[in-house]
């Protein structure tokens, strides 16, 4: 698969935390957020302006500082003005790293530093910018409430997922194997097979769509698709004969520790 460009992810940014901004402005600062139970928009905006200046610290080399982050960020009387400096601060040192930075990266198959920071606060950014849009409804979101979210990023934040996250370690999905399935995003000709073993480990591989289906599929747009397996659909938002969700659900869970 060929990776989306930096320059890609740092539109999808700037769209993500555009977004971000309008529903947290629309909810309110206390307004409960009903995707992350527990968590205020105000904790929201937090969390994200945290994460932002963590990335941007590895990104540059620097020291992090992520839990007096946080709490600058649920303090500050203008938590919407911080997130966005933050996001701008991000930005400003994705664009003028060189390619050949030499940073942390933490996920399965990752690209390079560049481009893997730049990819993960796109998806990072989109999912939260979701967050704040479902506390603005009061309910999890439909994929057409998030038009704005489109499908070239979906795609790729699917991809992340499945071969980033989802195969490190082994313990979440323990007890869930064997297990196959083949996620398939409509009308893209993009596919994925995961495979879980006996023991809990993760295979993905990237498929065609002339590729045989294995096991359960589940089947959507790629908004559809990108929102359910992140855990932020409403009911029914993919086909699931399988009931895959029940069980993704309580084992594909990003926290961040």
């Amino acid at each position: 698969m060929e990776h989306r460009t930096v320059e890609e992810h740092v539109a999808g940014i700037r769209t993500a935390v555009d977004a971000f901004v309008r529903s947290a402005a629309a909810a309110g600062p206390e307004a409960a957020v009903p995707t992350c139970p527990a968590w205020t928009v105000r904790r929201l905006l937090a969390h994200q302006g945290m994460v932002h200046r963590w990335a941007r610290a590895t990104l540059r080399g620097e020291e992090c500082h992520p839990p007096a982050w946080n709490a600058e960020g649920q303090q500050v009387a203008d938590p919407v003005g911080w997130l966005l400096e933050g996001a701008d601060a991000l930005v400003t040192t994705i664009e003028t790293a060189p390619d050949d930075v030499r940073a942390t990266v933490f996920l399965a198959d990752a690209p390079p530093p560049r481009v893997f920071w730049a990819r993960r606060q796109c998806h990072e950014t989109t999912i939260h910018a979701v967050d704040a849009l479902a506390a603005s409804l009061g309910r999890l979101p439909d994929p057409r409430d998030a038009a704005w979210v489109d499908e070239p990023v979906a795609l790729d934040g699917i991809d992340e997922l499945l071969t980033g996250f989802v195969p490190r370690g082994r313990s979440r999905f323990a007890g869930a194997g064997p297990r196959s399935l083949t996620v398939r995003a409509r009308g893209s000709g993009r596919e994925w097979g995961v495979e879980i073993g006996a023991d809990g480990a993760v295979r993905t591989t990237r498929l065609r769509g002339s590729d045989e289906v294995v096991g359960t599929s589940l089947d959507g747009s790629a908004v559809a698709l990108y929102l359910a397996l992140w855990n932020r659909a409403a009911p029914g938002a993919v086909d699931d004969p399988g009931d895959v969700l029940a069980m993704w659900r309580t084992r594909a869970r990003v926290r961040w520790s």
